[in-house]
């Protein structure tokens, strides 16, 4: 029974992960330091709504050379996004935002102004000076990307091992009214039923063994 309730739980689980999420890896160091070059994250498809502000996100543009990208969302359809305040910080509809997750202290080195259309995305990396994002097309569209061409949102880094985890939501752009960035999916839990499953089928299947080895010894013992 134990073999058995492992092994759903772990084959459960996996599927889950399986159909509900993607891999990808990140292909530069724009996202530092929430991201590194060649870390494999698994994200899930958004809501027909589209991703929040301070949500990462993986999709694919034909504008922007049609590779497959990983930014962050700091504008949705209707904000204005303005770089940047006296204190180097970036506005959302006239609200300074304090972006923690940054690589760096400020951003000072591109001024721009942009109103995002209904539908479409306004996207930069965390590493702002190695980052070619939506500063750098804002002749495109102004800068900004369909909802239509994300490919998932992101939960988790996978690979390598040493800083797999799941990825935290960000509170930075709560203060902006609207549609903030959202929590993690089911992928902790998920993750954790199917480790568990694989080590209650290890452990059951280690426990029989010894109570087969236990009752061979037995019946030895009473032939002798």
């Amino acid at each position: 029974m134990a073999i058995g309730l492992g092994f759903v739980l772990m084959v459960g689980c996996f599927a889950v992960i399986a159909v509900q999420y993607r891999p990808y890896r990140i292909p530069t160091q724009s996202m530092e330091p929430l991201l590194k070059a060649g870390d494999t994250v698994v994200a899930r498809p958004v809501p027909a709504d589209g991703p929040g502000r301070g949500d990462v996100v993986v999709f694919r543009d034909p504008l922007w050379g049609n590779s497959t990208l990983v930014k962050r969302v700091v504008g949705i359809g209707g904000d204005t996004v303005v770089c940047c305040d006296a204190q180097h910080r970036l506005v959302v509809n006239d609200h300074p935002v304090d972006e923690t997750y940054r690589a760096e202290t400020h951003l000072d080195d591109q001024r721009f102004s942009t109103t995002v259309p209904d539908g479409r995305l306004f996207l930069l990396g965390d590493n702002r000076p190695l980052s070619l994002d939506s500063r750098s097309h804002l002749d495109l569209a102004g800068g900004t990307v369909a909802v239509s061409e994300v490919l998932g949102r992101v939960d988790a880094t996978v690979w390598p091992a040493g800083r797999a985890g799941v990825s935290g939501r960000t509170a930075v752009f709560d203060g902006v009214p609207g549609r903030a960035a959202a929590g993690p999916g089911p992928i902790g839990p998920l993750a954790l039923g199917t480790v568990t499953g694989a080590g209650l089928v290890l452990l059951a299947s280690l426990a029989g063994g010894v109570v087969s080895l236990a009752g061979q010894r037995k019946r030895r013992t009473g032939r002798s």
